[in-house]
């Protein structure tokens, strides 16, 4: 398994994450789930988020995330890139459900509505059906927070 890091960038293990999550979700708190992505000349860098925010008495939020590389080639088009971006979202929102079968989860996704004229525009009622016919709900830009603040901060 990937390593994973707090928002300062201290390692730490998935289960203490997994603890968080269930401490967080017993306070009624929301679990956001994003991805996004980055290529440079040698890889596509995906990076994970996991926010926890909203829950009773909590102060602004707290985050996780991790780091995958994958060869260039295979996310050169972008329809390829974040679909898979959503796929890794829709896995690990599906761990933490398993998990934590009454936590609230929304999947954050890093593209702009159908209106817009973005790139990502075009895929954004897929990606949206592909997060709620897993059970999610979902958010795109600019309420896609965990997708495009926080997971692409780190994709970099």
């Amino acid at each position: 398994m990937s390593k994973w890091y707090t928002g300062e960038g201290k390692e730490i293990r998935f289960n203490d994450i997994l603890m968080k999550i269930e401490e967080h979700s017993i306070a009624q708190g929301v679990v956001y789930v994003g991805t996004d992505s980055f290529l440079n000349d040698n890889c596509c860098t995906f990076s994970t988020a996991i926010v926890l925010h909203g829950a009773t008495g909590q102060r602004g939020g707290i985050y996780y995330f991790t780091k995958n590389k994958a060869q260039k080639h295979k996310y050169d088009v972008l329809i390829t890139r974040v679909t898979e971006e959503v796929n890794l979202s829709v896995q690990m929102a599906m761990k933490i459900k398993f998990m934590y079968p009454t936590a609230c989860i929304e999947v954050h996704i890093d593209a702009s509505s159908p209106d817009k004229k973005a790139e990502t525009s075009k895929f954004s009622d897929m990606l949206v059906g592909y997060v709620k016919g897993a059970g999610f709900r979902a958010k795109i830009k600019p309420e896609a927070f965990a997708a495009a603040s926080v997971a692409d901060k780190h994709s970099k």
